[in-house]
């Protein structure tokens, strides 16, 4: 669970008017409407793996080939300006603040309200103890809690150890290093018999995380799971 005091400045920030943390705008929200306009405008994306497809294709030639074991995935906008700075900001600087501004954005993506209300339990990909120490929260937590609060259960999937530097890594290398990365608290684990389950994370690179906690979650019994993304790296 993150620190109360970092909980209380989320909340706080929420509603606090302040300057446009893109175009500087003043007074407005950290994200305003006429941002959001520009920069998260809404695309077609695979409802697998959310990478930006062509108009009318429903999953992308990768996900075609080789399924990554979600039942659906939805991001809100591609990784790239403005948004990598704005997690950057979130994650690296701490600033917890920002997770109420990026969770309203989630919501007004396509199918991501659906998602949630079929959601049984919510899951944020947990962060290794070393990284959750360093940063003081975890960001795909605080998110969760923005967007479900009554649904998360932080403690259920578990981050068993750090994986090595993923960047620079295809997705068959990041998958054989998050091999046993993610378990299911044991005492926990018959809850999730039959149930549809929702991940959270802020960034999907190329889903080797994802997947590596969706199948740890099949294996003990879940019926369904969706993952919910901020923002998806577009293939090069």
């Amino acid at each position: 669970m993150p620190h109360p005091w970092l909980q209380g400045i989320s909340q706080a920030l929420r509603t606090v008017p302040s300057q446009c943390a893109i175009c500087h705008a003043w007074p407005t929200q950290r994200l305003c409407d006429d941002c959001v306009r520009r920069f998260a405008r809404q695309r077609p994306r695979c409802r697998t793996c959310a990478l930006a497809v062509p108009e009318g294709v429903a999953h992308c030639g990768a996900c075609l080939r080789h399924p990554n074991g979600l039942d659906a995935c939805h991001a809100a906008v591609d990784y790239g300006y403005p948004w990598s700075g704005v997690l950057q900001a979130f994650k690296f600087r701490g600033d917890p603040g920002w997770a109420g501004a990026l969770a309203t954005l989630l919501r007004s993506t396509p199918w991501v309200e659906p998602a949630l209300e079929a959601a049984e339990m919510v899951l944020p990909i947990p962060l290794a103890p070393q990284r959750l120490r360093m940063r003081g929260f975890n960001q795909a937590l605080l998110l969760a809690q923005a967007l479900a609060p009554a649904r998360v259960q932080a403690g259920l999937l578990l981050r068993t150890h750090d994986a090595p530097a993923q960047s620079g890594l295809d997705r068959t290398q990041r998958l054989r290093n998050l091999a046993r990365a993610f378990a299911v608290e044991p005492l926990c684990a018959a809850q999730l018999a039959g149930r549809q389950v929702l991940l959270v994370d802020d960034v999907m690179t190329t889903g080797a995380t994802l997947q590596a906690a969706a199948t740890v979650l099949r294996q003990a019994g879940a019926a369904r799971v969706t993952a919910l993304v901020l923002a998806r790296t577009p293939q090069d």
